[in-house]
């Protein structure tokens, strides 16, 4: 525990709700993620002559926790590459920001299938503590692939409300680091956003939640850095999710 913060007491009922990032919170999938990405930009910046060179650095200012297009678009921005939107159809490959977003997708899920996933031990036993309880859970996560990982670490079962990358785009509304996605999940649950806790890895995430009117913010850090986290938002940060137990 990186701060004064007491650890969430789930059993008062003082926190009525857990809403939970995916990727680097309960599955490694953030570092199948953050490959993807390395694949994708480093052939895109070779090929096109575009410096400096791609680097995690990158993974973490522009692309984390963001829906894949807002981070396709930052990071491309960063270099002073400006390209046209398209459309989500466009072909893995077209010169628009959804059609390199989409060489990132195939690399993504490429990478999930050669490698799989299984979710942190921790996370798992958090899950468990919160779900003999009876407090209501949700993902919410930026990634369009959300549901494919759920169904992969064997966690699909678990969630009856999971709002995703493609939940934003049905739904038109904010992706992260504005804090409606959260607050989305939160109504689907049938709570309020003050007694709900917002669980994140991503800087984008914690920021996300530090935007609303939530309950508390955990940073969970798997590599961010936690005064990062706290800097951006984080009322609390662990480094594994056992620690949110009940002590």
């Amino acid at each position: 525990m990186h701060t004064a913060w007491a650890i969430p007491q789930w059993e008062d009922r003082r926190f009525g709700a857990a809403l939970f990032d995916l990727d680097g919170v309960l599955t490694p999938t953030a570092e199948v993620h953050m490959k993807a990405w390395n694949r994708m930009f480093t052939d895109y910046f070779t090929a096109h002559g575009i410096t400096p060179e791609y680097t995690d650095d990158d993974y973490f200012a522009y692309v984390d926790g963001k829906p894949r297009y807002d981070g396709v678009r930052a990071c491309l921005a960063s270099r002073g590459v400006v390209l046209p939107e398209g459309t989500p159809a466009d072909a893995p490959g077209t010169e628009t920001i959804c059609g390199v977003g989409n060489v990132k997708n195939d690399a993504f899920e490429a990478i999930l299938h050669e490698e799989g996933v299984e979710a942190y031990p921790g996370s798992v036993a958090l899950l468990d503590h919160l779900e003999a309880l009876g407090v209501p859970m949700a993902v919410v996560s930026s990634s369009r692939n959300a549901p494919a990982v759920l169904a992969a670490a064997g966690l699909a079962p678990r969630f009856d409300v999971v709002v995703d990358g493609n939940v934003v785009a049905t739904e038109g509304i904010a992706g992260k680091p504005a804090p409606d996605m959260f607050s989305l999940a939160a109504r689907r649950l049938g709570v309020t956003d003050e007694v709900s806790v917002v669980v994140e890895d991503a800087l984008s995430g914690v920021q996300a939640g530090a935007a609303g009117d939530f309950g508390l913010v955990v940073g969970v850090d798997r590599g961010a850095g936690a005064q990062t986290l706290i800097d951006n938002g984080a009322d609390v940060v662990v480094d594994d999710l056992e620690e949110l137990i009940d002590q």
